[in-house]
């Protein structure tokens, strides 16, 4: 094996997401006005306010607390991230004329190669500060197999939205799954584990961390079980 080939096989795969006890990644009625839903930006107002996400953000100010080395290990040793045509934005369907260029602007805040899965092919969005989005038709396998390679030995993040989230998890394709537990009820929205599909996936805690507002879950994954 090449060491191009055995650094891809060594990255990782990990998924962090922002969760209410209800299990709701996302309020309801989400819309270009309202990405998350309604109420949906509790899940992140723990996050919003420390030193340093506004840091990354561009923005001054904030506090320093438990869940500020949970967001900064998130950070580390990422070359890639892979996200879905819903959390991109757009609407469904081709692409429009002129098409849709992310909730963004021309900065986007990720500053790596993204791959986005969708079924309507694309040339590569080049933007401002090193984000780069490539348009996948392949599907999840492609995608990924894609991020591995260009992220050059580092971990491959999946981003968002639940669907994409959903397709890698059930196919134990996901190595390390964090969740961080907000204090609060959104009573309808996306719903992350709802699939029959995921009893099958094998989860180990790794660690849990208390800090205001929330609570972070570490999870190492595993594939399905196999058929007998």
């Amino acid at each position: 094996m090449s060491n191009a080939n055995q650094a891809a096989s060594d990255a990782k795969l990990t998924y962090s997401v922002s969760m209410s006890l209800d299990g709701l990644i996302a309020g309801r009625r989400q819309s270009r006005r309202h990405p998350l839903g309604v109420h949906g930006e509790l899940l992140h107002a723990w996050m919003r306010e420390l030193s340093a996400w506004r840091k990354a953000a561009g923005l001054k100010g904030g506090i320093t607390n438990a869940s500020s080395k949970v967001i900064l290990e998130e950070d580390t040793n990422v070359g890639a991230l892979i996200m879905g045509r819903n959390m991109f934005g757009g609407g469904p369907g081709p692409w429009h004329t002129p098409p849709w260029n992310g909730w963004w602007g021309d900065d986007p805040p990720f500053h790596l190669p993204v791959f986005v899965l969708t079924h309507h092919p694309r040339d590569p969005l080049r933007c401002e500060g090193g984000t780069t989005f490539h348009f996948v038709t392949g599907g999840a396998a492609a995608a990924l197999r894609l991020a591995k390679t260009t992220a050059n030995g580092k971990d491959v993040a999946i981003c968002g939205g639940a669907g994409v989230a959903k397709q890698y998890i059930e196919a134990g394709l996901v190595d390390e799954i964090n969740i961080h537990l907000v204090p609060v009820f959104l009573g309808a929205g996306v719903r992350l584990f709802d699939s029959v599909l995921l009893s099958k996936v094998h989860l180990r805690q790794q660690r849990v961390i208390e800090a205001p507002g929330v609570t972070h879950l570490t999870y190492r994954s595993g594939p399905p079980e196999q058929s007998r």
